[in-house]
């Protein structure tokens, strides 16, 4: 992931709530050390080594975040991808299926080249929210690297936390609860998207946000939203309404979408 996460929590005793952030801390850790690609002792890692046909055996969190990453592949129509960078080295995108029954991964074509950099931030948020719960602080603020916020309940003061559509200054800001924004853009990184349906760079310049249920869920469509045209970011979100995606155009930004919009901070 390799970000900075940080976590705010709303309770009234201070030294309980530091443990319960350390917890939650330590959970995110571990999954770095399960999703990363670049520490060879990862499931992710050793996935890569399997020729088609073997298959191999990973830890609860590895098979959870791929069942997702399945999951917005099928929503988004192969807009995101746990593969993403695979045709710049294969001449085929990888072809891989789970076994439930087994907690394994399958290799069916091609090497298993996975990149869960598009939705490891939010599947680790979704995690330690869970966390957090079952330490009783169910209100929190939750952000992996500025670009993916999970919302737990409201602050007793305020009418939900709030959150801007860019930096800290940003002026589109809403009240969040129980939701997750995340954005993409290729202003800091410059062109580092990948299309997986063809492995060229992501051909939309505007900076974009999705507002889903979940982190890992708007962290993957915030991705997948840079490489889909207008068309089919409409199609997505008619067929998943718990959907919405900020389109930003110059100075404003338009909504896709049936969900309602937060109220504006």
């Amino acid at each position: 992931m390799a970000t900075t996460f940080q976590v705010r929590i709303a309770n009234d005793d201070k030294s309980y709530a530091a443990q319960a952030a350390q917890a939650a801390f330590a959970v995110m850790t571990a999954l770095e050390s399960h999703l990363s690609r670049f520490q060879i002792s990862s499931d992710i890692s050793r996935a890569a080594l399997l020729a088609p046909g073997e298959q191999l055996r990973v830890s609860e969190p590895v098979f959870g975040c791929l069942q997702i990453a399945r999951q917005m592949e099928l929503a988004t129509g192969g807009g995101f991808s746990a593969t993403p960078a695979a045709l710049q080295s294969q001449t085929a995108a990888p072809r891989w299926s789970l076994l439930p029954a087994e907690f394994s991964v399958l290799c069916e074509r091609g090497k298993l080249e996975f990149d869960l950099g598009a939705i490891g931030k939010g599947f680790a948020l979704d995690r330690m929210a869970m966390v957090l719960r079952e330490w009783d602080c169910p209100s929190f603020l939750l952000v992996a690297g500025g670009s993916s916020i999970l919302a737990g309940d409201r602050p007793s003061d305020n009418p939900g936390w709030s959150c801007g559509l860019g930096d800290d200054n940003a002026t589109q800001r809403y009240w969040l609860n129980h939701c997750s924004l995340s954005g993409s853009g290729l202003a800091v990184k410059g062109k580092h998207i990948l299309d997986p349906r063809n492995g060229k760079p992501a051909a939309r310049e505007g900076r974009i946000w999705a507002l889903c249920d979940t982190g890992a869920e708007s962290d993957a469509l915030s991705t997948a939203a840079m490489v889909l045209n207008k068309t089919e970011l409409t199609e997505a979100v008619s067929r998943n309404p718990s959907w919405l995606i900020f389109l930003s155009e110059g100075e404003t930004c338009r909504c896709l979408g049936s969900r309602a919009l937060p109220a504006r901070a």
